[in-house]
């Protein structure tokens, strides 16, 4: 029996695909290896969303044919859609599969035998196939089973929306996974049933973006009325979203999310920039204010939830005053965290052709600023939680002698000795690392 590991980079779409690709493998008579030395076969799913996620994706790829030579190394994601003949010139690298033919891996590695493979890749004289196609007619989206608990996550990924219609200057999202599409609300439903079945208590939401759920579907609808669905037709304890944009943000939507304990206050809003030059620059279609009115509407309504912002340091033409101007926006907001990146040019782009680029040393000068920031803003939020009964699930405990556990509001705990996963815990919230004991267990 052929065995098989996932090495997953990314965001939460690219955890829910790496799920379906596991299950598929699962599914074709493949065991899970527990380490990618003792693999057979080793599957790489990738981001490309910065330089410095190829950069983490081709060292990956190295570091495992050096550890298991004899492994076949299959590559996938949006680095692999991206620049297939870049991974196809790694040492190691058997297969390039694009995310256009991403639900046909199994299949398309079984097409070679295992024994070529293994004896002939490590000495580089098999080269790498590429299976590939461009994305801009990308079909609908694949309906793909999501991931049962057992043995996997213990906060399983929905995705129900793929792909980008919208054109951000920086983003090459859009050429790696195509025009958005969304899976019908009765399929969504009926995999929110199947990973309730399965004792899922909280689901987590994905899509590349996510707001834009059910506008091409007909009959229209939209990630408002859905969200009604399934909470008048199944019976999860607790949905997430992974992320919005803040446009998407609207009075209803906060309503909606403040009218149940069903859904986690949980909002992460991508920002890229506090500057509106530097907005309307990379194609963002709100500006500071639009922004600082959407945290507004859900800080009002829901004082306690956690609100996340991504961020870009050094996108071309950002000055320094734009930058300080930027951090103050940020200084002003009620946010829980940030999420900070240091731009980097991507092929086909329209950012790749702007000439008035930043320094690279001024742009990690930059990041680490916003980091900072970002972390005392994530301390600031925590305090304000100090002495609130919270209601945390566990999660799995890693050979640890504590047990994590995670709040509505994403608030990451350690609580006190080792407690069985995938279950309800009250507790009151202690901003220190130390172990938290909860006041009672909900099996």
């Amino acid at each position: 029996m052929s065995t098989f590991t996932i090495h997953n980079f990314g965001c939460r779409a690219t955890q829910a695909d790496a799920a379906s690709i596991r299950r598929s493998f699962l599914a074709r008579g493949y065991s899970l290896a527990e380490t990618e030395s003792i693999a057979d076969l080793v599957v790489l799913n990738t981001c490309t969303v910065t330089a410095a996620a190829d950069a983490e994706a081709r060292d990956a790829i190295r570091r495992i044919h050096r550890q298991n030579p004899g492994a076949r190394i299959v590559v996938t994601g949006c680095y692999a859609q991206r620049a297939p003949e870049e991974l196809a010139a790694i040492d190691g690298v058997a297969w390039v599969i694009g995310n256009s033919h991403q639900t046909e891996i199994p299949s398309l590695v079984d097409g070679r035998s295992l024994v070529s493979i293994a004896g002939l890749a490590q000495h580089g004289s098999l080269p790498a196939q590429i299976v590939r196609e461009e994305m801009g007619a990308a079909k609908d989206l694949e309906v793909v089973q999501p991931e049962d608990i057992p043995g996997e996550r213990t906060r399983p990924t929905l995705k129900i929306q793929d792909g980008c219609n919208h054109r951000c200057a920086y983003c090459v999202i859009p050429f790696v996974r195509g025009r958005s599409r969304s899976l019908s609300p009765d399929r969504v439903l009926f995999d929110v049933a199947r990973l309730v079945e399965s004792g899922a208590r909280e689901i987590v939401l994905s899509g590349i973006d996510l707001g834009s759920y059910g506008r091409e579907l007909n009959p229209r609808t939209s990630l408002y009325d859905l969200i009604q669905r399934i909470l008048n037709e199944s019976a999860i304890e607790r949905l997430r979203l992974s992320s919005i944009e803040p446009m998407d943000v609207t009075q209803d939507f906060v309503d909606l999310v403040a009218s149940t304990e069903r859904i986690a206050p949980h909002f992460h809003m991508p920002l890229q920039s506090g500057s509106d030059r530097v907005l309307h620059s990379m194609h963002r279609w709100y500006r500071a204010a639009h922004y600082a009115r959407r945290v507004e509407i859900i800080h009002n309504r829901l004082p306690h939830a956690a609100i996340g912002a991504d961020m870009i340091a050094g996108f071309p033409g950002e000055t320094e005053e734009e930058h300080r101007a930027a951090m103050d926006f940020i200084e002003g907001l009620p946010l829980a965290y940030l999420h900070v990146f240091s731009f980097s040019a991507r092929g086909g782009t329209e950012a790749e052709k702007l000439t008035d680029t930043v320094d690279d040393s001024v742009i990690h000068r930059r990041a680490r600023e916003l980091r900072v920031l970002g972390e005392v803003k994530a301390k600031v939020f925590r305090a304000s939680q100090k002495g609130r009964t919270l209601r945390v699930l566990t999660l799995d405990r890693k050979n640890r002698d504590w047990t994590p556990a995670i709040s509505g509001n994403f608030l990451k705990v350690k609580l006190a000795g080792l407690r069985p996963r995938n279950c309800w815990m009250d507790i009151i919230f202690d901003e220190s690392d130390a172990a938290l004991m909860p006041l009672h267990v909900e099996p």
